[in-house]
C-alpha cells in the first residue's frame, strides 16, 4: 500500500454519525476530527427511542470504547482506528498509514467572517474546521455533512466540503436492477442451437447456451420488443446456460389474480413474482399510478383467502407526513394508523367494487378481509417474528438501510415480504434515491433465487394522473 501524498482530516458534523454510527470507520487511512459541538449534539439526541437516538446512542459506544483507558496526552496525540498506527506518529518510518480520530482539545483560535454571526452548532463546526486547517496546513482539511446548507458555507468561506458517499448503494440510480431485459432479434439464432425444452407441473421450460447469460441474474425476465412474443423467466443459471421459464399470463382474457389482470406487460412480471411461492421477497418499484399496492393487495388476498397459503396480510409503512403532521392520534394500534392507510382502503374499494353479489354479500367480504388484513406500525416491529403472513411495506423509500434490515428479518417460516415504493417521492430527512433503504435491497438481493423486483414505469390510474407525472 503506498503512503499518501498528501494528508486528509476529514471534519464530521453530527448528522453523518446520527445517520451512520459506523462512519467512524469508513475513511480508511485518513483522520477524522469531531468538534466538541458534535458531541453536545450528540448527549442532546441519546434519548428516545427513534432510529436517530438508537444510532447516537451506538456512536456513543463505539466512542467510549476507543477513549476506555486512554489517558489526556494519548487522546491528544490521536486514537488509532481498528488498532492501527496513528498518523500523526507516523514520520517517516514507512509503514503503512491508517486513520486515527482526533477530538477538539483545545479552543479554537479562528474566527468567522462578520457575515456569519452568532453560536449556532454548525458555525462552531466551521470555526473548528478553520481552526484545523491553520494548524495543519500541509493536510487538506473536509468538511463532512449531510447538510446541504453547511456545505453551502462552509465552501462560501473557502472550506472543502463535501456530502457522506459511504452509504451511497450506486453511483447513479440508473444503474438500478429493473428486472427485465429486451432480448435481440436474432436471439434463437444465436441461443437455440443445443436448447432443450420440457414441461413439467403445466409450465414450459427451456435448457440454452449463450454469450448473453452471463449478464442475466435469478428471476430476471426477458422479453421482445415486438409484441406478442413470448416471455421468459430465468430460473437457473451454470456458467453460459440457463435455464428459462415460460411466464404465466396475467393478461385480460387469461388469468386473473383476485379479479385483477395485469394492463401491461411489467404488471405481468410483477405478479409472476407476487403469487409464486418459492420466492420470499419481491421488490416493485415505480411512479404514482402504476398499480404497485393493487397488485400486492391482490396477490396477498388471492394466496390468503383462496389458496390459503398464508394465515393473514399484514400492511405497514413508514408513517412520514407530505404536509403538515396531524399530531397524536387516539386509539389502538390499528386505528392510529388508520389515517397512514389510505392507499390501502382505495386499493380495497377496488378489488371488492367489481365482486358480483348484492350489498350485503359486499358487506360480509369487507368484514371477512377486516380480519384477514392487519395494519402495523413500523415502530413496534423490532423483535417480532410472523409466521406464514404476507407482509406488504408500502412507501419503503422512506426507510433508511437499517430499518429495512429490522423489517425484513421479522419474516419467518413461510412468510413473504413485498416492498413497493416510489423513488422519486423521498419524505425522510437526508435520505435519496441512491440511499434509500429500498435502493439498497433491490442492489443487494439481486441474483439470489428466493427474490425478484419489477421496476413498473407505465401509469395505469388514469389519463390524468399519468400526465401529471409526466408534467408535474
Amino acid at each position: 500500500m503506498t503512503r499518501p501524498m498528501t494528508r486528509r482530516i476529514f471534519v464530521l458534523d453530527t448528522n453523518v454519525l446520527m445517520h451512520d454510527p459506523a462512519a467512524l470507520f469508513r475513511f480508511q487511512e485518513h483522520d477524522i476530527y469531531l468538534p466538541m459541538v458534535v458531541l453536545e449534539e450528540l448527549d442532546a439526541s441519546k434519548k428516545g427511542m427513534s432510529e436517530v437516538s438508537r444510532n447516537v446512542r451506538q456512536v456513543s459506544r463505539f466512542l467510549d470504547e476507543l477513549v476506555s483507558g486512554l489517558s489526556h496526552a494519548e487522546i491528544e496525540k490521536g486514537i488509532p482506528l481498528n488498532g492501527a498506527i496513528s498518523l500523526q506518529n507516523n514520520g517517516s518510518d514507512g509503514q503503512p498509514t491508517h486513520g486515527s480520530l482526533f477530538f477538539e482539545t483545545r479552543p479554537s483560535q479562528a474566527q468567522l467572517p462578520a457575515m456569519l454571526p452568532g453560536n449556532k452548532a454548525d458555525n462552531s463546526i466551521l470555526i473548528s474546521a478553520l481552526s484545523l486547517r491553520a494548524e495543519y496546513s500541509d493536510a487538506t482539511v473536509t468538511l463532512v455533512s449531510k447538510d446541504i446548507n453547511l456545505r453551502i458555507k462552509a465552501a462560501v468561506i473557502g472550506i472543502d466540503a463535501e456530502d457522506y458517499f459511504n452509504d451511497k448503494v450506486l453511483e447513479d440510480l440508473d444503474l438500478l436492477n429493473t428486472g427485465y431485459a429486451i432480448l435481440p432479434e436474432d436471439f434463437w439464432e444465436s441461443h437455440g442451437k443445443d436448447m432443450e425444452s420440457w414441461q413439467e407441473s403445466g409450465t414450459t421450460f427451456y435448457r440454452l447456451t449463450g454469450p448473453l447469460v452471463a449478464d442475466w441474474h435469478l428471476n430476471q425476465f426477458l422479453h421482445f420488443e415486438r409484441v406478442n412474443e413470448v416471455e421468459l423467466c430465468v430460473r437457473q443459471i451454470d456458467g453460459d446456460t440457463a435455464t428459462l421459464e415460460l411466464v404465466k399470463e396475467y393478461t385480460e382474457g387469461k388469468q386473473t389474480v383476485w379479479g385483477v389482470y395485469a394492463r401491461n406487460q411489467e404488471q405481468n412480471f410483477a405478479l409472476n413474482l407476487l403469487m409464486d411461492p418459492e420466492v420470499d421477497l419481491v421488490t416493485l418499484l415505480g411512479a404514482a399510478g402504476t398499480g404497485k399496492t393493487l397488485l400486492a393487495l391482490a396477490a396477498a388476498l388471492a394466496q390468503t383467502l383462496d389458496e390459503q397459503r398464508y394465515r393473514e396480510i399484514i400492511m405497514t409503512r413508514v408513517t412520514v407526513p407530505v404536509g403538515d403532521d396531524i399530531g397524536f392520534l387516539p386509539g389502538t394500534e390499528e386505528e392510529k394508523m388508520t389515517p397512514w392507510m389510505g392507499a390501502l382502503m382505495d386499493n380495497l374499494e377496488v378489488l371488492t367494487s367489481t365482486m358480483q353479489g348484492s350489498d350485503w354479500e359486499r358487506a360480509a367480504t369487507n368484514e371477512l378481509l377486516s380480519k384477514r388484513i392487519k395494519i402495523r406500525s413500523v415502530n413496534f416491529m423490532r423483535g417480532r417474528t410472523f409466521l406464514n403472513r404476507f407482509i406488504i411495506l408500502d412507501e419503503a423509500q422512506n426507510l433508511t438501510p437499517k430499518q429495512m434490515k429490522t423489517l425484513i428479518t421479522r419474516a419467518g417460516p413461510g412468510s413473504k415480504i413485498v416492498c413497493v415504493g416510489n423513488l422519486a417521492q423521498i419524505d425522510t430527512p437526508y435520505l435519496t434515491e441512491t440511499t434509500s433503504g429500498l435502493t439498497n435491497v433491490v442492489d443487494r438481493f439481486r441474483g439470489w433465487q428466493h427474490a425478484g423486483h419489477v421496476t413498473l414505469s407505465r401509469g395505469e390510474r388514469s389519463r390524468l394522473a399519468d400526465y401529471a407525472s409526466q408534467k408535474l
